[in-house]
């Protein structure tokens, strides 16, 4: 994952890509300004299975997990994905529009998804993030930066504060560049 860039339609560069097809094109005039940083674990507080790739493709098994059974049927999205070990899949490209943020709002503007790039980290409220999965953020975050005329890095909880509770409070963001 050295030297990533994001390219003009929006792919970033040395990372893996999975189509997802919860996402659309973004609206006329909404220009992209804010990273939204989530925590998300499939089954939740377990790591290491595709459950996070099978939903954000439509492919959940509501058999596989009796929590799979609540949610199978959500259609969500998020630009990029940072497992433990660091490693990064991207599943909708940057110039489209992920469907991570649901009802938002920063700095008076609603619907979020419409100007933010969406970044998951595999992880939960109750325990740290690894620290390949900091490098990884602030990676993406700089190449982020470098394509698009950032303003702001939040957690999904400081725009939907009355449904969300991630990254949580294990999150560090004293590792993130968000200057």
């Amino acid at each position: 994952m050295n030297n990533l860039q994001i390219d003009q339609d929006g792919l970033a560069s040395n990372v893996s890509f999975i189509h997802s097809p919860n996402q659309d094109a973004r609206p006329a005039g909404h220009d992209i300004k804010l990273i939204v940083i989530h925590n998300i674990s499939l089954p939740p507080n377990e790591y290491g299975s595709n459950g996070v790739i099978e939903l954000f493709t439509n492919q959940l098994d509501p058999d596989a997990h009796p929590y799979y059974a609540e949610i199978h049927q959500l259609k969500v999205s998020s630009h990029f994905f940072i497992r433990r070990d660091g490693s990064v899949i991207q599943f909708v490209p940057c110039t489209q529009r992920a469907w991570h943020a649901g009802a938002s709002n920063w700095q008076g503007q609603e619907r979020c998804n419409d100007f933010s790039i969406g970044i998951e980290l595999e992880g939960s409220d109750f325990e740290a993030f690894e620290s390949p999965q900091y490098v990884a953020v602030n990676k993406l975050v700089t190449a982020i930066k470098q394509a698009y005329p950032i303003e702001d890095i939040v957690g999904h909880s400081d725009i939907a504060p009355s449904r969300k509770t991630d990254p949580g409070p294990y999150f560090d963001w004293s590792q993130v560049d968000t200057k």
